[in-house]
């Protein structure tokens, strides 16, 4: 269940909710004997504590941020400091992290990828910045893994650039904006409004980040109730939630096109952080006192079941149960909005032919990248599968490790062994299937992903020469319940399963190995 306040609400001591009305003042004098202004209570929030740290004017209506860290993957770090270089560039100013996780297939277009790699290694060396090789992390894992901090700012030149779990506010910005932090420059936006997300209960076994975050999505997107405003991730609901689970519904509050999110931290985030080495950078952060919101999403994480964000957009949600048991109706209504996503009169894009005796059945399955390739999410999909195949019709599944790390210790609990046995495939750490660049459907095929986005032709297909293939987005575990039925749209609470949950440790060799680390060291190319 999710409900959205019409107005803002005040929240005391980060768990009692008191909704923004003619009585809510006299109400927070009766429960705390204090008196309060709703602009000093908005100084209360996790979010305003961070930005007036980072803000370097006089104003905070009128916010000017350095940012602690930056981060850039290889389709934006070319164009990037070529621009910066040519504006005066002679040293990165903070840490810079490099990473090569999109274009990391050169299949086509001869040297020019590896070309780009070997430019940004150059870059690292010269101007003191960190490289990530192909292969070894996607962008925002290693960020987790190696840059977040407790209190700290993080700028990246990908969309999806969020750590708020980690206690970290990020954002994801065009390349000029990280130019401008590469000259010393700031970032200027007007004082965001933060609209608190009370996640209370814990979920539903079965039920993994990707639904919660798809529910979230559906709820706020049309409406635009978190447009340009920082989401703070608050309530009693937090502390039933592991990192790993956070952390994916955390990276996708981008689908709600808010600018940022914080969370509340804990105990098991400064585990996170013990885990990988760097204990130094965990940070205590929750709201202070009486603090104000100019909303408030109130989670009930109990309430959600396994969803499916049809194509062609994240807020395009329906339950699985919802869609298994309407499936002519839903699919009409899928292929009639696809009419105005798609626009283009060449395709005929059709979803009903893939009813099969009463089911809707898929020609594929990926479980990738910043969203989907996280260490619990496979090892769940593992258990969800040990023991069973994936048939030898049309479907395929393919599994992403967002790190090297994350492999490795896949391949040491035995997960990848599972996969593999069930007729899955096992790739490196690679962003592709987030945008076409890997696991292109067949022509009129659906594919089910745990990945960020299913806009038209982030699949691979090619619309203007009359293809279309389409992505629906689920969590893995339904993916994988998915599979076990061999391509038969599945709920994962419909499985019956005992989730292992093994320990993550962390190997540090493979990254002091392989990356090339070069922060506060330029002049060495």
């Amino acid at each position: 269940m999710i409900k959205l306040l019409d107005q803002g609400a005040y929240v005391i001591n980060g768990q009692t909710i008191i909704e923004e009305n003619h009585e809510a003042l006299d109400i927070l004098k009766m429960k705390t004997g204090k008196d309060v202004t709703k602009k000093e209570a908005a100084k209360n929030t996790i979010a305003y504590e961070i930005l007036a740290a980072h803000n370097t004017s006089d104003n905070m209506e009128k916010l000017r941020i350095k940012f602690d860290r930056l981060t850039s993957h290889d389709i934006t770090f070319v164009g990037i400091i070529q621009t910066a270089r040519a504006s005066g560039l002679t040293e990165f100013p903070v840490p810079y992290i490099l990473t090569n996780c999109h274009n990391s297939l050169c299949a086509v277009g001869g040297t020019i990828n590896e070309d780009d790699h070997m430019f940004g290694l150059s870059c690292a060396k010269k101007y003191g910045g960190m490289y990530v090789p192909p292969h070894q992390a996607v962008i925002h894992q290693f960020a987790r893994e190696m840059l977040a901090g407790g209190g700290k700012m993080v700028l990246g030149s990908d969309s999806h650039t969020r750590h708020g779990a980690l206690g970290t506010m990020a954002m994801g910005e065009g390349g000029p904006e990280i130019v401008k932090q590469l000259l010393s420059k700031t970032y200027d936006i007007n004082m965001p409004k933060v609209v608190g997300v009370y996640l209370t209960g814990a979920p539903r076994k079965g039920v993994g980040p990707q639904d919660i975050a798809l529910a979230i999505i559906g709820a706020v997107f049309a409406n635009g109730y978190v447009n340009n405003k920082v989401m703070e991730f608050i309530g009693d609901g937090i502390k039933n939630l592991s990192v790993d689970y956070r952390i994916g519904i955390d990276v996708m509050t981008t689908e709600t096109t808010c600018l940022s999110s914080i969370w509340v931290t804990d105990d098991l985030v400064k585990e996170f952080y013990e885990i990988h080495n760097r204990a130094e950078e965990y940070k205590e952060l929750a709201p202070k006192g009486i603090a104000y919101y100019d909303g408030m999403i109130y989670v009930d994480l109990s309430e959600i079941k396994p969803m499916i964000a049809m194509p062609f957009h994240p807020s395009n949600v329906y339950t699985i149960d919802e869609l298994n048991a309407n499936l002519d109706d839903i699919l009409t209504e899928v292929e009639k909005k696809a009419l105005i996503s798609l626009d283009n009169n060449k395709v005929k894009y059709t979803l009903r032919d893939k009813i099969r005796n009463g089911k809707l059945y898929v020609e594929q399955g990926v479980i990738a990248g910043c969203a989907g390739g996280g260490f619990e999410n496979i090892c769940d999909a593992a258990d969800i599968l040990n023991g069973k195949y994936i048939g030898a019709d049309e479907f395929s599944l393919s599994v992403y490790p967002a790190s090297q790390p994350i492999f490795m210790e896949l391949v040491k609990n035995g997960s990848v062994a599972k996969l593999m046995q069930t007729g899955a495939t096992i790739r490196t750490a690679f962003c592709g299937p987030c945008f076409g660049a890997g696991d292109v459907p067949a022509n009129n095929g659906l594919s089910i992903r745990h990945s960020t986005r299913n806009f038209p032709n982030r699949e691979g297909s090619k619309i203007t020469n009359g293809q279309i293939a389409s992505v629906a987005l689920m969590d893995a575990r339904s993916i994988a319940a998915t599979a076990a039925n061999k391509g038969y749209l599945t709920s994962a609470e419909d499985i019956d399963v005992n989730f292992s949950k093994p320990r993550y440790f962390f190997d540090s060799k493979i990254y002091e190995n392989r990356v090339y680390d070069g922060v506060g060291k330029p002049g060495r190319a």
